[in-house]
Protein backbone atom coordinates (compact mmCIF):
# COMPACT_ATOMS: atom_id res chain seq x y z
CA UNK A 1 0.00 0.00 0.00
CA UNK A 2 1.17 3.34 -0.96
CA UNK A 3 1.35 6.01 1.56
CA UNK A 4 0.66 9.39 0.91
CA UNK A 5 3.44 12.20 1.02
CA UNK A 6 3.79 14.71 4.29
CA UNK A 7 3.26 18.08 2.40
CA UNK A 8 3.02 21.48 4.12
CA UNK A 9 -0.05 22.56 5.85
CA UNK A 10 -1.51 25.96 4.79
CA UNK A 11 -3.02 26.47 8.48
CA UNK A 12 -0.32 25.23 10.90
CA UNK A 13 2.71 25.15 8.56
CA UNK A 14 3.34 21.74 9.82
CA UNK A 15 4.29 18.34 7.28
CA UNK A 16 0.97 16.75 7.88
CA UNK A 17 -1.24 14.67 5.50
CA UNK A 18 -3.49 16.98 2.97
CA UNK A 19 -6.86 16.53 4.20
CA UNK A 20 -8.28 19.11 1.67
CA UNK A 21 -7.55 21.39 -1.13
CA UNK A 22 -9.07 25.01 -0.85
CA UNK A 23 -8.58 27.38 -3.55
CA UNK A 24 -5.07 25.95 -4.03
CA UNK A 25 -4.38 26.44 -0.07
CA UNK A 26 -3.85 22.51 1.48
CA UNK A 27 -5.03 21.73 4.87
CA UNK A 28 -4.81 19.37 7.54
CA UNK A 29 -7.63 17.84 8.84
CA UNK A 30 -7.57 19.88 12.22
CA UNK A 31 -6.72 23.24 10.10
CA UNK A 32 -9.56 22.61 7.54
CA UNK A 33 -12.31 22.25 10.40
CA UNK A 34 -10.87 25.52 11.59
CA UNK A 35 -10.73 26.86 8.35
CA UNK A 36 -14.32 27.23 7.62
CA UNK A 37 -15.38 28.99 11.09
CA UNK A 38 -16.90 32.22 9.22
CA UNK A 39 -16.14 31.38 5.75
CA UNK A 40 -19.00 31.17 3.09
CA UNK A 41 -18.55 27.96 1.52
CA UNK A 42 -19.45 28.57 -2.57
CA UNK A 43 -23.22 28.24 -3.43
CA UNK A 44 -23.63 25.12 -5.88
CA UNK A 45 -24.80 26.15 -9.10
CA UNK A 46 -28.60 25.93 -9.33
CA UNK A 47 -29.83 24.32 -12.80
CA UNK A 48 -33.31 26.47 -14.04
CA UNK A 49 -36.19 24.87 -13.10
CA UNK A 50 -38.67 23.09 -15.55
CA UNK A 51 -42.08 25.03 -15.13
CA UNK A 52 -44.81 22.73 -13.93
CA UNK A 53 -47.35 24.13 -16.03
CA UNK A 54 -47.10 25.95 -19.70
CA UNK A 55 -47.61 29.63 -19.43
CA UNK A 56 -51.39 29.15 -21.61
CA UNK A 57 -52.07 26.48 -18.59
CA UNK A 58 -51.08 28.67 -15.66
CA UNK A 59 -53.53 31.47 -17.08
CA UNK A 60 -56.28 29.34 -17.70
CA UNK A 61 -55.74 27.80 -13.88
CA UNK A 62 -55.90 31.07 -12.72
CA UNK A 63 -59.23 32.06 -14.63
CA UNK A 64 -60.40 28.90 -13.00
CA UNK A 65 -59.64 29.55 -9.73
CA UNK A 66 -61.78 32.50 -9.30
CA UNK A 67 -64.63 30.77 -11.49
CA UNK A 68 -64.48 27.80 -8.40
CA UNK A 69 -64.15 30.31 -5.69
CA UNK A 70 -67.55 31.65 -7.34
CA UNK A 71 -69.16 28.83 -8.21
CA UNK A 72 -68.86 27.03 -4.55
CA UNK A 73 -70.11 30.67 -3.02
CA UNK A 74 -73.30 30.17 -5.38
CA UNK A 75 -73.23 26.56 -4.59
CA UNK A 76 -72.42 26.34 -0.54
CA UNK A 77 -73.44 22.65 0.05
CA UNK A 78 -72.75 19.58 -0.82
CA UNK A 79 -74.88 17.90 -4.07
CA UNK A 80 -73.84 14.73 -4.15
CA UNK A 81 -74.67 12.91 -1.16
CA UNK A 82 -73.83 10.38 -1.88
CA UNK A 83 -73.48 9.56 2.31
CA UNK A 84 -76.72 9.23 4.25
CA UNK A 85 -75.48 12.17 6.86
CA UNK A 86 -73.94 14.27 4.45
CA UNK A 87 -75.62 17.87 4.92
CA UNK A 88 -71.65 19.23 4.76
CA UNK A 89 -70.59 22.38 3.19
CA UNK A 90 -69.05 22.17 -0.24
CA UNK A 91 -65.30 22.62 -0.41
CA UNK A 92 -64.66 21.23 -3.89
CA UNK A 93 -66.02 20.83 -7.21
CA UNK A 94 -66.21 17.62 -8.90
CA UNK A 95 -66.00 17.82 -12.76
CA UNK A 96 -68.80 15.08 -13.41
CA UNK A 97 -66.83 14.88 -17.15
CA UNK A 98 -63.23 15.29 -16.08
CA UNK A 99 -60.71 18.88 -16.40
CA UNK A 100 -58.98 17.93 -20.01
CA UNK A 101 -59.05 20.91 -22.14
CA UNK A 102 -62.20 22.98 -22.36
CA UNK A 103 -63.46 20.99 -19.49
CA UNK A 104 -61.76 22.54 -17.23
CA UNK A 105 -63.95 25.78 -17.17
CA UNK A 106 -67.12 24.23 -18.45
CA UNK A 107 -69.57 24.48 -15.45
CA UNK A 108 -72.35 23.05 -16.37
CA UNK A 109 -70.23 19.41 -15.68
CA UNK A 110 -69.40 21.01 -12.35
CA UNK A 111 -70.46 19.86 -8.91
CA UNK A 112 -70.12 21.23 -5.61
CA UNK A 113 -69.08 18.16 -3.36
CA UNK A 114 -67.69 18.23 0.26
CA UNK A 115 -64.33 16.22 0.66
CA UNK A 116 -66.24 12.68 1.51
CA UNK A 117 -68.45 12.65 -1.50
CA UNK A 118 -65.94 13.58 -3.69
CA UNK A 119 -63.85 10.90 -2.31
CA UNK A 120 -66.50 8.46 -2.74
CA UNK A 121 -67.36 9.39 -6.55
CA UNK A 122 -63.62 9.30 -7.15
CA UNK A 123 -63.41 5.73 -5.71
CA UNK A 124 -66.86 4.27 -6.99
CA UNK A 125 -66.74 5.53 -10.79
CA UNK A 126 -69.19 3.21 -12.07
CA UNK A 127 -71.94 3.48 -9.07
CA UNK A 128 -70.87 7.58 -9.94
CA UNK A 129 -72.00 7.38 -13.48
CA UNK A 130 -75.35 5.48 -12.67
CA UNK A 131 -76.05 8.34 -9.53
CA UNK A 132 -75.62 10.67 -12.14
CA UNK A 133 -72.38 12.26 -10.30
CA UNK A 134 -69.86 11.55 -13.73
CA UNK A 135 -70.49 11.35 -17.35
CA UNK A 136 -68.45 9.44 -19.77
CA UNK A 137 -66.52 12.24 -22.09
CA UNK A 138 -66.54 9.77 -24.98
CA UNK A 139 -69.88 9.21 -25.10
CA UNK A 140 -71.39 12.90 -23.73
CA UNK A 141 -73.65 10.45 -21.99
CA UNK A 142 -75.16 12.14 -18.68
Amino acid sequence: MIKPKLKLCAGCNKPKYIWKNVGGEKFCKECYGKSLTGVAKKPKPTAKRIPTFSSKMQKKKAVYSVMRNKFLDDYPMCHAKVNIRCGQYSSEVHHKAGRIEELLLDTTAWLPVCNSCHRWIELHPVEAKELGLSIDRLTKKE
